[in-house]
């Protein structure tokens, strides 16, 4: 099937919704855009304003944490400072091993680098599949597109059967998700603790019983200076559990002393030895009633001409398929000096109406905010 998009500029007054239909329809992604040797982005993924590239250059830093020293006191509190502002941190001795790392990023850069007609097959838009292949989840309710191809696999609490999986993630997705599962309960332990509570009671509310495997392909891109590989969002989960190759893309935006954001993004350095990154998600903010920060992020586009970058985000949530408890600030961080921030939600209710907008740069916890209540952290 052909991937010639048209190539036009937003004022032409061309059918942007025929070209998002012609470029799903391809069922190529991006990647098939890059093979067929385009020189120049399709409007549907150019954005306006064209992204910035505000760098700061300054002492913020991502911390890195030793895990092996997971039950020292000093851990807790860097844990509790790092979640409590920059709302990233990265992991290291944690246990898993550096072959299954590396096998896990090989295999989804195989995935994405064979022929198209074996990603074909996977190719959806079909929610109740398991294991799904597609080009921007939102392609059709963002502004604009990014540059990138998403291979998503519901892990737990009920993982897909093996001959579900593509051939080329078959023999590592479940055993990388498991791992990565574990990764996050313990780092859950630990963000009990730094919030006062009993080192169980993260996972007790189940907040890692769903993990989504979420695996993205970011192709070499002929004009990143106007596109992004992701736009700036929180995430849609309660713990994030990320890996990524060496090739640098994904920025933080930094927040001032009071918790504002400063317009500034930081690089999260990608030359950690066998780190993983770890990111507050929003349903953790909600029941830390804004203790700890889910936090802006964002990928440009892949300044490489010719090697594809790769990372893999675990997302923890609740089950989704059949959760229907109802999440709110937890008792015991509120009172009547601090209030509850939002609303409670039920997962199910928060990642439909996070799925409903896109990716459109307004934070979706911010819809749940009780009235007269400013977001903690603008």
């Amino acid at each position: 099937m052909s991937t010639t998009i048209t190539m036009a500029s937003a004022d032409d007054g061309y059918d942007r919704r025929r070209e998002l239909q012609a470029f799903d329809d391809s069922k190529a992604g991006v990647k098939g855009l890059v093979d067929a040797g385009i020189t120049a982005i399709p409007a549907i993924f150019h954005h306006h304003p064209p992204p910035g590239r505000q760098l700061r250059q300054q002492a913020v830093t991502i911390p890195v944490i030793d895990l092996s020293a997971a039950d020292a006191p000093g851990v807790v509190t860097q844990v509790k400072a790092a979640a409590e502002t920059v709302g990233f941190f990265q992991v290291v001795n944690h246990g898993v091993p550096g072959e299954l790392l590396a096998e896990m990023l090989a295999a989804i850069r195989r995935f994405n680098e064979q022929p198209p007609e074996a990603k074909r097959p996977y190719y959806t838009r079909e929610l109740s599949r398991k294991v799904r292949f597609n080009s921007n989840f939102d392609l059709f309710q963002s502004p604009a597109a990014n540059w990138r191809d998403t291979l998503f696999c519901e892990a737990a609490p009920e993982p897909p059967r093996p001959e579900e999986l593509p051939a080329a993630v078959r023999h590592v997705m479940l055993e990388y998700g498991g791992a990565m599962r574990a990764v996050a309960a313990r780092v859950l332990g630990l963000l009990s603790e730094a919030l006062g509570l009993g080192r169980d009671h993260l996972m007790d509310m189940g907040c890692a019983e769903g993990l989504s495997v979420v695996s993205n392909y970011y192709p070499p891109c002929p004009e990143p200076h106007l596109t992004m590989g992701c736009s700036a969002h929180s995430d849609p989960s309660f713990l994030t559990v990320l890996l990524r190759d060496a090739m640098p893309g994904l920025q933080v935006l930094l927040r001032d002393d009071e918790g504002a954001a400063a317009g500034r993004w930081l690089e999260v350095p990608a030359d950690v030895p066998g780190a993983i990154l770890i990111n507050i998600g929003d349903l953790l903010e909600l029941v830390s009633n804004g203790r700890l920060k889910s936090v802006e992020h964002r990928v440009a586009a892949n300044q490489s001409r010719d090697r594809g970058r790769v990372s893999v985000a675990c997302f923890c949530n609740a089950d989704i398929a059949r959760s229907r408890r109802v999440y709110g600030p937890i008792p015991e961080l509120t009172s009547e000096e601090e209030p509850p921030l939002y609303r409670g939600v039920t997962v199910p209710e928060f990642l439909a109406r996070y799925d409903s907008k896109g990716l459109d740069g307004r934070p979706t916890l911010h819809d749940f905010l009780l009235p007269h209540h400013k977001p903690p952290h603008l």
